[in-house]
C-alpha cells in the first residue's frame, strides 16, 4: 500500500465520464429555481412517505387479526420494483426529461388517489367477499404503480436533473445532493408521525387527508418542476445517443423467428432488454460502489417495523421507541453536513471508505451488545429489568450511531454515480440499482419471516451486520483498484 499508485480522485473513473463529454450548460440557475426544485421534491417525498406509512396503518386496521394481507401487499410491491425497475430506467433514458417527470407525478397521484378510494371501500366492510378480494387486488396493483413511479421520479431528478443543474461545479452538486437528502429525512421523520396522529383519531379522516393532500399538491409539484426545466437550458437539450445499443443484437430481429403469439415476442424482448440492462450495470466501473450501497438495504438494524417490534417485545414502550426514532433521524440529518465536508477534504472515494467503516464498527458494537458480549449501558435503567435494559440500550446506541455512516456513505456513492455514469445510461443504471436494493430489502423481510420470534432476532441482526461488513470489503476493493492503496501514507514520508 504505497502512495506511488495514487490516482487523483477528481478524475473521472471511466473514459466516457465527465472529462470526455462536453460540460453541461447550467443555464441561469439561481436561488429561485433551486427553491422550486426543493419544493417539488418535498411534495413528492412527503406524499410518498405519508402514503407508504398510511397504507400500512390502513391495512393493519382493516385486517387486525392477520398479517397476511399486509405482507402480501408489501412483498408484491417490492417484487414489482425488482422485475420492472430496469424497464423504468430504460424509459428514463429513451424519453425527454420533462415528459418523464410529468408521467411520474401524474401516474403516481392517480395511483394514490385510486388507492384511497379502495381503502375507503374496505373501511365500511359492506361488500361481498368477492368484491373485497377484487378491491384488495386492485390496491396491490396500484401500490406497484406507485412504487415504480416513485423510482421513476427519484432516479430522473436525483441522478440526472441534479447533475445537469450543477454542471461542472462539483461543490454545487454536493450542496444539491445534501439539501435533497435533508428533505428526504425531514419527510421520513414527520410524514409518518403526522399521519399516525391523524389515524389515531380517525382512520376515515386519515384516508381523506391523504386523498386531499395528494390532489392539491399535484398541480403545485407539476408547475414547479416545469419552471425548473424552463430555467435550465441544458435540461431541454436532447439526451445523448446510446451508442452501446448499436453493438447489441436487435430484439425484434431475434424474436421475429419465433412463431409464438405476439405476447411471447414482447416477453422475450423484455427479458433480453432486462438482461442487457443488468449487464450494463454489472460491467460498469462504478458497479462496486453501487452494489456495496445496495447491500446496506439487507438490514433489520434500523428503526423499521422489524426492529421496532423487537424493541417493544423486550420492554420498550412505544413512546420511548418514538423518542429514539426521532433522535436517530436527527442524527442521520447530521450526515448531510458531514459528508459534503469530508468529500471536500479527501474526495468522495476516501470519504465513502470512512463512512462505511464507521457504520461497520458501530453495528459490530451493536450486535455484540445484543448477544451479550459487551455490557455497555449497564445501570442506565429506564424502569425496566436491568439485564434486559443495558443490553437493549447498547444495541440501540450502536444502531443510532451507525446511521451517520449509512447516509454519509450513501451521499458519497451517489456523487460517484452522478459524476461517472454516462448521461445516456443514468436512468438505466440507477433503476437497476433500485431493483438490486429491492432484492436485498426482500431478503431482510424474509430473514424475519424465517426467524420470526423475538428471541431469534439476533440471527437477522447478525446477517445485517455481515451484509454491511461485506459491503465495506467490496467498497475497499474498489478503492484499492482506483487509488492503488487503502491507507493514505503520504504523511509518513519526509
Amino acid at each position: 500500500m504505497t502512495s506511488s499508485a495514487h490516482h487523483d480522485e477528481t478524475e473521472p473513473l471511466l473514459r466516457g465520464g465527465p472529462s470526455s463529454v462536453p460540460p453541461d450548460d447550467t443555464g441561469n440557475t439561481g436561488p429561485a429555481s433551486h427553491l422550486q426544485l426543493y419544493l417539488s421534491h418535498f411534495l413528492s417525498t412527503w406524499n410518498s412517505r405519508v402514503f407508504e406509512f398510511a397504507s400500512v396503518l390502513f391495512l393493519a386496521s382493516i385486517y387486525p387479526s392477520t398479517f397476511v394481507p399486509l405482507s402480501c401487499y408489501a412483498l408484491i410491491r417490492s417484487v414489482a420494483a425488482i422485475f420492472l425497475g430496469s424497464s423504468v430506467g430504460q424509459y428514463i433514458d429513451n424519453n425527454e426529461r420533462l415528459k418523464v417527470v410529468r408521467v411520474s407525478i401524474v401516474a403516481r397521484r392517480i395511483a394514490i388517489l385510486a388507492s384511497c378510494v379502495g381503502f375507503w371501500v374496505l373501511i365500511f366492510k359492506k361488500t361481498t367477499r368477492t368484491v373485497e378480494l377484487a378491491v384488495f387486488a386492485a390496491l396491490v396493483a396500484l401500490a406497484c404503480v406507485e412504487k415504480l413511479c416513485s423510482i421513476l421520479n427519484l432516479v430522473a431528478v436525483e441522478r440526472d436533473w441534479l447533475v445537469i443543474i450543477a454542471g461542472t461545479d462539483e461543490n454545487a452538486l454536493r450542496v444539491l445532493n445534501s439539501q435533497m437528502r435533508r428533505i428526504d429525512l425531514f419527510c421520513k421523520l414527520l410524514g409518518p408521525l403526522a399521519i399516525s396522529l391523524i389515524h389515531s383519531t380517525s382512520m376515515r379522516t386519515a384516508v381523506l387527508v391523504v386523498f386531499g393532500t395528494n390532489l392539491i399538491s399535484a398541480s403545485i409539484e407539476y408547475a414547479n418542476i416545469e419552471r425548473v426545466y424552463r430555467s435550465v437550458p441544458a435540461l431541454q437539450l436532447p439526451r445523448p445517443t446510446r451508442a452501446i445499443e448499436e453493438s447489441l443484437p436487435s430484439v425484434s430481429n431475434t424474436t421475429a423467428s419465433i412463431s409464438s403469439p405476439g405476447i411471447l415476442h414482447q416477453f422475450t424482448a423484455w427479458l433480453r432488454q432486462t438482461k442487457h440492462n443488468f449487464s450494463l450495470y454489472y460491467n460498469h466501473p462504478v458497479f462496486l460502489p453501487s452494489f456495496s450501497e445496495s447491500l446496506l438495504y439487507f438490514t433489520v438494524l434500523s428503526f423499521s417495523s422489524q426492529m421496532i417490534a423487537y424493541l417493544i417485545s423486550i420492554g420498550y414502550s412505544p413512546g420511548k421507541v418514538g423518542i429514539l426514532r426521532t433522535f436517530s433521524v436527527g442524527w442521520e440529518v447530521s450526515a448531510t453536513w458531514l459528508a459534503p465536508l469530508a468529500m471536500r477534504k479527501v474526495g468522495p472515494i476516501r470519504a465513502g471508505l470512512w463512512f462505511v467503516n464507521w457504520q461497520t464498527l458501530c453495528l459490530i458494537f451493536s450486535v455484540a451488545n445484543l448477544v451479550g458480549v459487551l455490557d455497555f449501558g449497564r445501570g442506565l435503567g429506564w424502569g425496566m429489568d436491568v439485564d434486559v435494559d443495558w443490553r437493549g440500550f447498547g444495541f440501540v446506541a450502536g444502531v443510532i450511531a451507525s446511521r451517520v455512516g449509512l447516509w454519509g456513505f450513501d451521499l458519497c456513492v451517489q456523487t460517484l454515480i452522478q459524476e461517472n455514469v454516462e448521461p445516456e445510461h443514468r436512468g438505466t443504471f440507477s433503476a437497476v440499482e433500485s431493483s438490486v436494493q429491492s432484492i436485498f430489502e426482500v431478503c431482510a423481510f424474509l430473514s424475519t419471516i424465517i426467524f420470526s420470534r423475538p428471541e431469534e432476532f439476533v440471527y437477522p441482526s447478525l446477517m445485517s451486520a455481515a451484509a454491511v461488513a461485506v459491503a465495506g470489503v467490496l467498497y475497499a476493493m474498489f478503492v484499492r483498484t482506483k487509488r492503488g492503496h487503502l491507507l493514505h501514507v503520504n504523511f509518513y514520508c519526509t
